[in-house]
């Protein structure tokens, strides 16, 4: 029997761009929850390379008089994934995202969110970028990604089609949790022919 491996978000980019929020689009798949990751098509293929695509490894700004948190990642501190993971999150703030109200926990979130986006949009130019995980549950935070990642761009995707805007250009995955399951069903169709 063949075998296939590939990594979660991986999965998950193929399972939505076949059956969910970007199919038949070139995309990413970002998963914000204890960590941050990504998997990205181009081409309808799959990105690979020398280990894996690392999206949450990436180094983004960081103003340490505003925010003096060093991070949590071990290899870089304030990485993508060391600034604005729940891990990060929990350790910033001692306590879980999910118990945290305050709208400037949020606001910071979607900036750090924001600036990785940014890396991801100017250096792969998905069609479409799905960003899921636990951490994207909280309500209006999509929301606030969307406007600062309007912001950072500066008007730069102005004349690139983003369907009805920002809303459907950056999105919530339309398989929910289950993307990464399905990918898993798709990496094995794939595999088979």
């Amino acid at each position: 029997m063949p075998v296939v491996f590939d990594t979660d978000v991986n999965a998950a980019a193929l399972a939505e761009h076949v059956w969910g929020a970007a199919q038949g689009l070139d995309t990413c798949y970002i998963t914000v929850g204890t960590g941050i990751g990504g998997g990205g098509m181009a081409g309808a293929k799959l990105l690979h390379g020398l280990v894996r695509p690392e999206f949450g490894h990436m180094r983004i700004p960081h103003d340490r008089e505003a925010d003096p948190f060093l991070g949590v990642c071990p290899y870089h501190g304030d990485c993508w994934e060391g600034s604005p993971s729940g891990r990060a999150i929990e350790t910033r703030w001692g306590r879980p995202p999910d118990e945290l109200a305050d709208e400037a926990v949020w606001v910071l979130e979607a900036g750090y969110l924001a600036l990785g986006l940014v890396c991801v949009i100017c250096v792969l130019s998905p069609e479409r970028i799905v960003i899921g995980g636990g951490v994207m549950r909280r309500r209006g935070l999509l929301e606030l990604i969307h406007g600062e990642v309007s912001r950072l761009m500066s008007g730069y995707l102005d004349d690139a089609w983003l369907g009805d805007g920002m809303g459907e250009y950056i999105t919530l995955p339309l398989l929910g949790s289950r993307s990464g399951v399905l990918g898993a069903i798709a990496l094995a169709q794939a595999e088979l022919g």
